[in-house]
């Protein structure tokens, strides 16, 4: 097993991962990907009630540009935010208390999987209403830019949401006022069952900022490295008072819109397809044992680990208690 490298320059100035950052990426995504796989059974089960809008094929997203920030930057983003929250530090358990409506749960099982919340996190929450996280996270941005604290704000969003009138509002005041904001557009293809070939007129969405003055870019959202590289250099644009940016990553979702949603407006075939040709974690797998970092033996201690995370997650959950009924008069309002 190859030792673990000191970080190299790229032309770019982005520093190459190491092999522990690549494997840390794995171990991220592999739990992603197993938590949404235990959430989607556990709905099924009747454990978890309401919406449930799973991230299943989009994990190199969320990892790649996780990785990129630092201590005290802020990210918000819609409902499919599980991912999200669990990367910003929140513990499995907790988050799966929560989709079970528990009191043990993140949100002390009032917010279920739309609504989940992580001040220590600086993760400041899935939101149901489609672009509203767009508008509060250049809110975020303009107080980091208020307060002078070199932070950035991340306001994820799907291409669907890329349509909302709040997000060109949201464009405008940012690129006015220069803010550290990063809009990223996670284009799954899909927003909801419509297709971005019918509902965007123009299709390369990274290009909506344009008339804003705002930068943009598109990048490979099924690969964590790219994902990672792109992120830094956005941060570094934000942090250096250039204003804002917009990233479009272009990833898939392998689920229906939501655990409702039968997906039969495209075919098995297309998933197939994906999967086959575009995992992203499978080809972060194929990037490490190409670089002879790692090895079966050692995907197997891996998933192992992912294994035994997830299933004391859901232990727990089931475990905990439901709120007690005091609670519906509690974080009603912050003085």
């Amino acid at each position: 097993m190859a030792v673990a490298a000191k970080k190299k320059d790229k032309p770019g100035g982005t520093p190459e991962p190491t092999r522990d950052d690549l494997l840390g990426y794995y171990r991220q995504m592999l739990l992603l990907r197993r938590f949404e796989e235990k959430a989607g059974q556990m709905y099924g089960m009747g454990l978890i009630g309401g919406f449930c809008h799973l991230y299943i094929g989009q994990e190199a997203v969320a990892t790649g540009i996780h990785a990129a920030l630092g201590q005290g930057d802020s990210v918000i983003t819609g409902y499919r935010c599980h991912a999200h929250l669990i990367l910003a530090g929140s513990d499995p358990k907790a988050v799966m208390a929560e989709l079970t409506g528990r009191a043990g749960g993140v949100s002390k099982g009032k917010g279920g999987s739309m609504h989940m919340f992580s001040e220590k996190g600086h993760f400041f929450g899935g939101h149901g209403i489609v672009g509203a996280q767009v508008a509060l996270g250049a809110g975020l941005a303009f107080a980091n830019w208020y307060r002078g604290n070199d932070r950035v704000a991340v306001a994820y969003f799907g291409d669907g949401a890329s349509n909302q009138g709040q997000v060109f509002e949201s464009f405008n005041m940012a690129a006015l006022w220069k803010l550290p904001a990063i809009f990223v557009i996670e284009n799954n293809q899909y927003a909801m069952g419509t297709s971005t070939a019918r509902h965007a007129a123009i299709r390369e969405l990274y290009r909506r900022g344009e008339a804003f003055g705002m930068d943009g870019r598109q990048v490979d959202g099924m690969d964590v490295i790219a994902v990672r590289a792109a992120a830094e250099d956005a941060v570094a644009h934000c942090r250096s008072g250039a204003g804002p940016i917009v990233l479009e990553m272009m990833t898939y979702r392998y689920r229906g819109h939501s655990m409702s949603d039968p997906a039969k407006y495209r075919s098995k075939e297309e998933v197939a397809r994906v999967r086959a040709e575009r995992d992203p974690i499978e080809r972060l797998r194929d990037h490490l044992v190409e670089n002879k970092f790692a090895d079966d033996e050692l995907f197997k201690e891996i998933d192992k680990e992912i294994k035994a995370i997830v299933n004391e997650a859901a232990e727990f959950a089931q475990n905990s208690p439901e709120p007690d009924p005091s609670e519906l008069y509690t974080d009603i309002h912050v003085n």
